[in-house]
């Protein structure tokens, strides 16, 4: 059986205090603290002390329940204080808890933000390389422009080479004895001021 004196273990509480929900009591304290500072209390305070005052000053003696220096008012007024002031902290430390909760979940969405941020950064600094790696509609109407020159100029040399063919045959057709074979293509590489072999004379019969 465990010893009930032992002093590493802390004693019962024997008065049992009354429970309450605290989210109920702290909602309470906001609404009462919230009503405390509005115009509205302000006025219907000042409007009971008033006649509390006029009414223990100016009414018979008998009627009077708060004769000159206000006792009982001054109780009342001293026990609203002490309990508005617990009552506007405790408000103040649940709007301070909301606030760091809400500015917990700021900075969050701030990070998360700032993430999406910078990758969206990078994801369209990958798209200008990419789009400068590929080819744009002048440098694709550049390229064109320069392909058609060249086949130009190829059509060109071709067309002076066809000319130059022509004149060859003309000249060859000119000679006297004419041609007995046509020109082959491979006639173009030999040049025509270059040495030929003489015409082979026929030989007379006796």
């Amino acid at each position: 059986m465990a010893d009930r004196r032992r002093l590493d273990q802390p004693r019962a509480a024997r008065i049992k205090l009354p429970r309450f929900d605290p989210e109920s009591f702290g909602r309470w304290s906001e609404g009462f603290a919230r009503s405390m500072g509005t115009a509205k209390f302000i006025v219907y305070m000042t409007i009971v002390i008033v006649a509390w005052l006029a009414w223990n000053t100016l009414a018979p003696p008998s009627w009077r329940f708060d004769p000159y220096t206000f006792t009982f008012l001054t109780l009342i007024l001293s026990l609203q204080a002490s309990y508005a002031a617990p009552l506007i902290l405790l408000a103040q430390n649940r709007q301070t808890d909301r606030d760091r909760l809400a500015s917990d979940e700021d900075r969050r969405r701030a990070a998360a933000q700032k993430a999406d941020t910078e990758y969206l950064a990078r994801e369209i600094a990958a798209l200008r390389i990419a789009v400068g790696e590929t080819a744009t509609r002048d440098f694709l109407r550049s390229e064109l422009a320069r392909m058609g020159e060249e086949l130009d100029e190829a059509a060109e040399r071709r067309a002076k080479l066809e000319r130059k063919k022509s004149k060859k045959t003309a000249t060859a057709l000119a000679a006297p004895g004419g041609l007995e074979e046509p020109l082959d293509e491979g006639d173009d590489a030999v040049d025509s001021d270059g040495p030929q072999e003489p015409p082979r004379r026929r030989s007379r019969s006796h």
